[in-house]
């Protein structure tokens, strides 16, 4: 069972790399598999969260699949 996390950003910068997979079937099984400081930031409330390219409104029960993409995107900055 593995799922691909996707992160955008600054958020990219603070997990090493665009994407990881995981081994996972849930978002809190996510989230114990990244750093606290990872973790705290991708729960951000300014944090916007897809699921296969869906933006997710309710994050609470996220159930992941084989093959599915959890993305994590910061809000958009710069000037």
């Amino acid at each position: 069972m593995a799922a691909r996390v996707v992160f955008l950003g600054r958020l990219q910068d603070l997990a090493g790399g665009p994407e990881r997979e995981v081994a996972a079937t849930s978002l809190d099984q996510v989230l114990a598999q990244l750093s606290p400081e990872l973790a705290l930031a991708v729960t951000d409330e300014r944090v916007r969260w897809a699921l296969n390219g869906e933006l997710i409104a309710e994050q609470g029960g996220i159930v992941l699949r084989d093959g599915d993409e959890l993305a994590f995107l910061p809000p958009v900055s710069g000037g």
